[in-house]
């Protein structure tokens, strides 16, 4: 049968050669899938910003549909959107500039890194260090499991082996898996 390609932006195979690669990486549907994948990552403020830069879409405010879809020129977003994206901006910049927003979920990773890095020394060379270190594990993973889990789950489309486990863990069923 020979190999195939997978392409992960327009969730299709085909036959893998150089002819049909080159054919699918150059094409117009393979750009727009791309283009969409990566637009799903955008910041709130660069799309409020390329959407006021825009002109209203005639046909899609007159019949609530336009054949051009995400890849349209125009704007599709109504005033009550863009309020809606201006709000959430704002919200953002106040949780960022908050003393106290800093110290939860957005700051729970890179607190987490910086006292991990910390820790590495300290159970290299053992002693009392290594006392404090296990209590301050425990008080971390109590404050930051929470927060991290919290944060991760804010991100859309999270693969599986990143989600959390089951509050009551996963189940694992010894006669199939040794089976």
């Amino acid at each position: 049968m020979g190999r195939r390609y997978y392409c992960d932006y327009c969730d299709r195979s085909f036959q893998d050669n150089m002819h049909n690669r080159k054919k699918h990486l150059f094409g117009v549907q393979h750009h727009r899938s791309k283009k969409a994948w990566f637009d799903h990552f955008r910041d709130t403020a660069a799309i409020l910003q390329d959407e006021q830069a825009k002109k209203p879409c005639r046909k899609f405010l007159q019949t609530g549909n336009c054949g051009f879809g995400p890849s349209c020129r125009f704007s599709h977003m109504s005033e009550e959107e863009m309020e809606q994206l201006r709000m959430q901006i704002e919200d953002e910049r106040s949780r960022r500039e908050d003393p106290q927003y800093r110290g939860s979920a957005a700051g729970g990773v890179e607190e987490w890194l910086a006292k991990r890095q910390k820790r590495k020394p300290a159970q290299s060379s053992g002693g009392a260090a290594a006392a404090e270190e296990e209590e301050d594990e425990e008080e971390e993973e109590e404050q930051t499991a929470s927060d991290v889990v919290q944060h991760l789950l804010s991100v859309p489309d999270l693969p599986p082996s990143l989600r959390p486990p089951p509050p009551g863990g996963w189940r694992v069923d010894l006669d199939t898996e040794w089976g």
